[in-house]
C-alpha cells in the first residue's frame, strides 16, 4: 500500500506537469502557481483520476515492471562481475555432473525450512538431468546456530569432500535446530571425528569462505534462502523443480534463463 500511494503521488505530479506544462511555457515567465491555481490543478487531477482510475493502475503496473526489469539487469551485471566466485566449487564439491553443461547454484541455510523443502527439488533435478552441475553456497543468515552448522559443514567439506553431498543432505534433512553439536554428530556418521573437525574449523579459510559467499549474495541482492543462480539470473525462493528445469531448458536453448 505504501508503494501504491507513493506511485499515485508520483503519477499525479506527472499528470499535473503534463496538463499545465504547455500553459506555463506560454505564459512566460510563470514561475509558480497561486493558491487559486493550485486548487484548480488539484481538482482537475482528482477528477481525472476518479473518472479514469485505470490510468493510475496502468502507471503503477508500468512502474513496477520497470523496477523489476532494472533489478534483473542489475543482478545480471552482478553475476557477470562475480562469475568466478559464484560458479566455482571449492574442494571439488560440485554435485551432479562436474562437467555439466548448465550450473545451478543454491544459496542456503541449514536452519531454513524452505531450504529443507527444496532439498527434494535438488535431488529430483539431479536424478532427472545427468548434465546438471549443482553447487551449494552456504550463507548462514538465520543466527549463530546456523553459523555454527556452516562452520562444521565447511570443515567437513575440507576433510572429506567426496562425502559432502551426503553430509549436506543428512544435516539439512535432520529434525530440530542445526547447530555445532548436531552437525558434528552427523559428521561422525561419515567417519569424521569431532577433534579433526574442530581443528579444521579453526582455520581462517572457514570464516573467509562464509564471508565471501555472504558478500557475493549481497552483491546479487540475495537476502533470503533458498535462492538460485542459473546462468544470468537469480531465482529467489523455493521456486520448485518445474521452474528450475524451465530455466535450464532456456539456457540450453538460447544461453539465457529467459528466451
Amino acid at each position: 500500500m505504501v508503494f501504491k500511494r507513493s506511485a499515485a503521488v508520483a503519477f499525479a505530479t506527472i499528470l499535473t506537469a503534463g496538463a499545465f506544462g504547455a500553459q506555463a511555457r506560454a505564459e512566460e515567465p510563470a514561475k509558480s502557481f497561486d493558491a487559486k491555481q493550485m486548487g484548480e490543478i488539484e481538482a482537475i487531477v482528482r477528477n481525472y483520476l476518479v473518472t479514469h482510475p485505470e490510468v493510475l493502475v496502468e502507471a503503477i503496473n508500468a512502474l513496477e515492471a520497470k523496477r523489476t526489469a532494472e533489478a534483473a539487469a542489475s543482478q545480471k551485471d552482478a553475476i557477470a562481475e562475480n562469475a568466478a566466485t559464484i560458479f566455482s566449487s571449492p574442494d571439488g564439491t560440485a554435485l551432479g555432473n562436474p562437467q555439466g553443461d548448465v550450473t545451478v547454484v543454491e544459496f542456503f541455510d541449514y536452519n531454513c525450512g524452505y531450504c529443507k523443502h527444496a532439498l527434494s527439488d535438488m535431488d529430483a533435478l539431479l536424478k532427472a538431468d545427468p548434465n546438471v552441475r549443482f553447487i551449494l553456497k552456504e550463507i548462514p543468515v538465520l543466527g549463530p546456530q546456523s553459523i555454527e552448522a556452516s562452520r562444521v559443514s565447511l570443515a567437513f567439506r575440507s576433510l572429506k569432500p567426496e562425502a559432502y553431498g551426503d553430509f549436506h543432505r543428512k544435516l539439512l534433512a535432520s529434525r530440530g535446530t542445526a547447530d555445532e553439536a548436531r552437525a558434528i554428530a552427523v559428521a561422525a556418521e561419515f567417519g569424521v571425528d569431532a577433534e579433526a573437525l574442530k581443528t579444521a574449523m579453526a582455520s581462517p579459510e572457514i570464516a573467509a569462505d562464509i564471508a565471501k559467499d555472504k558478500e557475493v549474495a549481497e552483491a546479487l541482492g540475495v537476502n533470503g534462502t533458498p535462492s538460485y543462480v542459473i546462468e544470468d539470473a537469480v531465482l529467489p525462493g523455493a521456486v520448485g523443480i518445474d521452474n528450475l528445469q524451465a530455466a535450464i531448458t532456456n539456457v540450453r536453448s538460447c544461453g539465457s534463463t529467459a528466451c
